[in-house]
């Protein structure tokens, strides 16, 4: 018996990186996987590995930042697999900027993904959990939400990611609908790699982990299934931080 068996996830971000990677883990678990992003070609290639290991899962195009995907993306989870039960806030954007290196454009775009889109999906998974009969929203967050590493515009994209999950978790506890946050630390992601400006940068990260390690995408997604799982159902409101020790110094 499968961790998800029974259930239906949302997973935004899924073409590459830490959403491809819970993407195939929650079909792996026997959940029936929806994933979305704007990188079409990759995320069909992700949708076929899942159904070539005899996984259940559906790729869609879906912009975080419009509310007409996100209506599409939920509709499609509905009427193609009858619910909705997990949503996985994954999908975000990193610019490497000083504070008055940072255009207005740039803090609109990583604000837009990074936290409008987590509002967008959050809105209009609610309504079908609560058809569902609840549900568990997942928001991954990073420990730039709560520490000042990363970037301005990125670290406050974040930080609001840690508390809307907070105020959500609040309000539709009622609706037996559980909200976390994760934090994640330094990543071996395709935008880790991109957002390193040189072997030397890498360098200095690594030596701020205790454990002396990057993390994996796996990593992350185990601790993403927990909160997804029913495994969790006494846990709403909550931060998991997977970090290898990072913020404990």
């Amino acid at each position: 018996m499968g961790r998800l068996e029974g259930k239906v996830a949302l997973i935004t971000g899924g073409a590459r990186g830490q959403g491809a990677t819970e993407a195939r883990m929650f079909a792996q678990e026997d959940a029936r996987v929806v994933l979305g992003d704007i990188l079409d070609e990759e995320g069909e290639k992700v949708e076929a590995q899942i159904r070539e290991l005899g996984g259940e899962a559906t790729y869609t195009h879906l912009d975080v930042t419009r509310e007409e995907d996100w209506r599409r993306a939920v509709e499609l989870a509905e009427s193609k697999y009858g619910k909705l039960d997990i949503l996985v806030n994954n999908a975000g954007i990193f610019r490497r900027f000083s504070i008055e290196e940072t255009t207005a454009e740039v803090w609109d775009q990583v604000l837009d993904v990074n936290a409008k889109g987590v509002f967008l999906g959050t809105k209009h998974a609610i309504p079908a959990m609560r058809r569902a009969g609840g549900g568990s929203i997942v928001n991954i967050s990073s420990i730039s939400g709560m520490v000042g590493v990363g970037a301005p515009a990125y670290n406050a994209s974040k930080g609001a990611v840690r508390l809307f999950t907070k105020i959500t978790a609040v309000q539709h506890a009622k609706d037996k609908i559980r909200c976390n946050s994760v934090h994640p630390g330094a990543v071996d992601t395709p935008m880790r790699q991109e957002a390193l400006a040189s072997q030397a940068s890498g360098e200095e990260s690594l030596n701020r982990i205790p454990l002396g390690r990057i993390g994996t995408t796996e990593d992350i997604a185990y601790g993403v299934l927990y909160l997804a799982s029913d495994e969790s159902s006494f846990v709403t409101g909550s931060e998991l931080v997977i970090d290898g020790g990072t913020t404990a110094q």
